[in-house]
């Protein structure tokens, strides 16, 4: 597959990939930014915010719900922030999340010295329950396009994992295994129109697409290392988006790979699912 260069930047961490009407909304995690790519201009504005962002969704009723060190906050429009949750911990930050069909938002969080992290589902009134504890580092999350499976990424097991949703609106169940990454680590993930599961691997140089029966369908090698999530945008979600990372590689591969820290674009890729915008 052919793959472009979106965005030629250096991020340190860049993350969360999500696409909303013309845009694709990512963050640079240290660098506290949201940013906004709208490809039709070529124009990446950005977002300071107030602590580490490890992900920025859209809202129904506009601006955007951010993943932050100490809990979930939104972001208006105009610029005022608020907190929505929060849920402060000593060595702790906001990492990957995701939004379920029914709107809540799903906050991972992991620890900055590896591991200790959470997984959390907010509501649009701002009520948490913690839905996985003693988590390794909460990563990528997302639903089938009947809404009746979760699959998630817990990095340090190198798995993608797959639960049966609540059609009542309960906690998902019945956690399992959809595959074992054998190439660097799992990270972000997207599902397609198929069903199937895309995932960055971290030190794999690669994204992959699963069936939903867990077998490898698909292997897209990319030129940095450290590719971090991807997610599915632009006209009819055709193109896969790429976001990757400089952070913690050696000088000799910064030297080696100019594009680490880039947005990338894997242009007609598969067709994507529409995103749901955090209800709150």
């Amino acid at each position: 597959m052919k793959i472009d260069v979106a965005l030629p930047v250096r991020a340190a961490l860049g993350e969360g990939p999500t696409w909303y009407h013309d845009r694709l909304i990512w963050v640079d995690i240290p660098a506290c930014e949201v940013h906004e790519y709208i490809p039709a201009s070529g124009t990446d504005s950005v977002r300071e915010v107030p602590q580490h962002v490890g992900a920025a969704k859209p809202r129904a009723g506009g601006g955007l719900v951010v993943n932050l060190r100490d809990g979930a906050g939104l972001l208006a429009p105009g610029g005022g922030f608020r907190w929505l949750a929060e849920w402060p911990i000593e060595g702790r930050r906001g990492n990957d999340a995701g939004v379920d069909p029914q709107g809540n938002l799903w906050a991972g969080t992991l620890s900055y010295g590896g591991g200790g992290g959470s997984l959390y589902r907010v509501t649009p009134d701002g009520g948490v329950v913690t839905f996985l504890d003693r988590v390794g580092t909460s990563n990528g999350i997302a639903w089938s396009p009947d809404g009746a499976l979760m699959y998630y990424v817990d990095t340090d097991t190198g798995r993608i994992d797959v639960f049966d949703t609540d059609p009542e609106g309960g906690l998902p169940r019945r956690r399992r295994t959809l595959a074992e990454i054998d190439r660097g680590l799992p990270d972000g993930i997207t599902v397609d129109a198929d069903g199937c599961v895309w995932v960055a691997l971290w030190d794999g140089a690669a994204v992959r697409r699963y069936t939903p029966g867990g077998d490898l369908d698909r292997e897209v090698e990319v030129p940095v290392s450290r590719p971090t999530a991807c997610a599915f945008g632009g006209p009819g979600l055709a193109d896969l988006y790429i976001t990757s990372a400089t952070e913690g590689l050696p000088e000799a591969t910064l030297a080696a790979e100019p594009l680490s820290g880039a947005l990338l674009v894997v242009p007609s890729a598969g067709i994507g699912l529409p995103g749901t915008p955090f209800a709150g």
